[in-house]
């Protein structure tokens, strides 16, 4: 009886920090849409609307001292890992206050101070950063763990193969995560990928490797528990096929018009912050949601307002911090 007495609370206590996770990746995402459409954001957004419980999940695993690489659809990621949501919205709006002083946008956020090695624009970019990286840090002596997000388009790309098949060699402490949202881009990823799919082409190379539901935040923390666990213990890199789906478009401009609207209307029963909102109320920790809720506003109201009022850069500094190329003329 007193071991449940343990349990529940510790469970309730990891289940409102995802709640909280999730939500502030949501409200970031929906906020920053909507400035985009106001013309206050510069660019396109690729936004993770329906994914949050696969970077909560993972994230909530790692330490800070951790390293992870991202994509073109890293603000969820990016805000698990700890990044400041101010910063991030500020680099949206392209100001000096932002993580990258402006200059990165939203496909290129990093903030170092996290962990977090960088968004990428490149399908696939990222997952050969991150075994460089955790290379780097084998040779450094240091045994942090290097997580590693990328979509299920990605695993026909080259770099997929190349990049297991390297940190399987040489035993890396590397968390592979296939965010499985069912579409390259445009296209159902089915439709474009031959054989049993990513988990299967893991399992090939002898890499541990699980699928998980990826709108169920509590799963994905207990696979990704597991896998950064065996790995802290040398036992080589492991492979997450978390099975989700974006309730947005490829972009804040795409429409959607190419999912089948059947099966889009039945996704979004499966929301991962409402399922883990009901799971709350199941445990009778509404009030706790509701005071989740409004931090969370809070937070964005406050990050909206430092974004907006931060400085656009000098464009003197244009080249800073970017690459050493010698003088322009």
């Amino acid at each position: 009886m007193g071991r449940m007495n343990t349990v529940r609370p510790q469970q309730h206590t990891r289940a409102l920090a995802l709640f909280k996770t999730m939500l502030r990746i949501r409200r970031f995402e929906e906020t920053a849409e909507v400035a985009q459409r106001e013309g206050e954001i510069p660019g396109t957004l690729h936004l993770s609307i329906g994914q949050e419980a696969v970077a909560a999940g993972v994230c909530s695993v790692l330490e800070t001292t951790d390293l992870i690489t991202s994509t073109h659809r890293g603000h969820g990621h990016s805000i698990a890992k700890g990044a400041s949501l101010a910063a991030m919205m500020a680099e949206l709006f392209g100001r000096v206050n932002g993580t990258c002083a402006g200059k990165g946008g939203s496909m290129h956020i990093a903030d170092f101070s996290v962990g977090m090695l960088g968004a990428n624009g490149v399908v696939g970019g990222g997952i050969g950063v991150a075994v460089g990286a955790a290379q780097g840090l084998r040779v450094r002596g240091n045994s942090a763990v290097t997580a590693c997000f990328f979509g299920d388009g990605a695993v026909n790309r080259g770099p997929f193969l190349e990049s297991l098949n390297w940190a399987a060699t040489f035993r890396l402490p590397v968390l592979f995560v296939c965010e499985d949202n069912g579409f390259a881009a445009f296209t159902e990823t089915a439709r474009l990928t031959a054989g049993a799919g990513p988990t299967a082409r893991a399992g090939a190379i002898s890499i541990e490797s699980v699928e998980v539901d990826g709108n169920d935040a509590l799963a994905v923390t207990e696979a990704a528990q597991r896998m950064v666990s065996r790995m802290r213990t040398g036992e080589g890199p492991s492979f997450i096929h978390a099975k989700t789906y974006r309730l947005r478009g490829h972009t804040v401009a795409d429409k959607g018009a190419y999912r089948d609207a059947e099966r889009h209307a039945q996704q979004k029963l499966l929301d991962p912050i409402l399922l883990l909102d009901r799971k709350l109320k199941e445990w009778q920790l509404v009030a706790e949601a509701n005071s989740v809720r409004d931090e969370v506003d809070r937070e964005i109201t406050e990050a909206l307002a430092i974004a907006r009022a931060g400085s656009l850069p000098d464009p003197a500094t244009a080249l800073t911090d970017v690459q050493e190329v010698g003088s322009p003329v």
